[in-house]
């Protein structure tokens, strides 16, 4: 029996002076089948820390070249992660993109570009704990990683932790030099 070979995805977003009214913001994306990886990132003026984790993702979805592909998706995005596992964009598209508040949808542009992957795809999407440094004598990973499994089940070894942690890291680099590509 085959093993599945999914497609996995570590993205990140990052705002510095979030909610001012200037500020710079940078998303950091991670493609990886197999042995093979492909890191992008990008950065953008006057933005926010949700508009640039849905710009990863956007991003990331759209460096596919094929469909129908098994794909996990990692993100430390309570936001993201939400509203693709409980389906809130169903209401939103049936509410003509108002919030159950008669909103309009923030980022509803970005939310349409991953929206149409969504129905190319075969996603599951796991909440990453952010900014976990592994190698600190101080962090009891143990703990990180029970409550890892409690949001995400316990598919993952202790191992699989360590290294969707350490990846989820290295978006977050790729997104602040995103900052960095913007400020200079």
């Amino acid at each position: 029996m085959n093993a599945i070979k999914f497609v996995n995805i570590y993205t990140d977003g990052a705002c510095s002076g979030n909610q001012t009214e200037k500020n710079y913001g940078g998303w950091g994306a991670i493609l990886e089948y197999g042995k093979n990886k492909k890191e992008a990132f990008g950065g953008e003026l006057n933005t926010t820390n949700n508009r640039m984790e849905l710009t990863a993702l956007a991003n990331a979805l759209e460096m596919l070249t094929r469909e129908d592909l098994d794909i996990r998706i990692f993100s430390d995005s309570s936001y993201l992660i939400r509203c693709i596992n409980e389906k809130w964009y169903e209401n939103w598209e049936k509410n003509g993109w108002k919030t159950s508040a008669k909103k309009p949808v923030e980022n509803r542009d970005l939310w349409e570009r991953i929206l149409l992957h969504l129905q190319k795809h075969n996603i599951v999407v796991f909440l990453v704990k952010g900014h976990v440094n592994i190698k600190s004598e101080k962090t009891d990973v143990d703990d990180y990683y029970k409550k890892f499994t409690v949001k995400n089940g316990k598919s993952f070894s202790k191992k699989d932790f360590i290294y969707i942690t350490e990846m989820n890291n290295r978006a977050d680099a790729l997104a602040n030099k995103g900052i960095d590509s913007i400020k200079s």
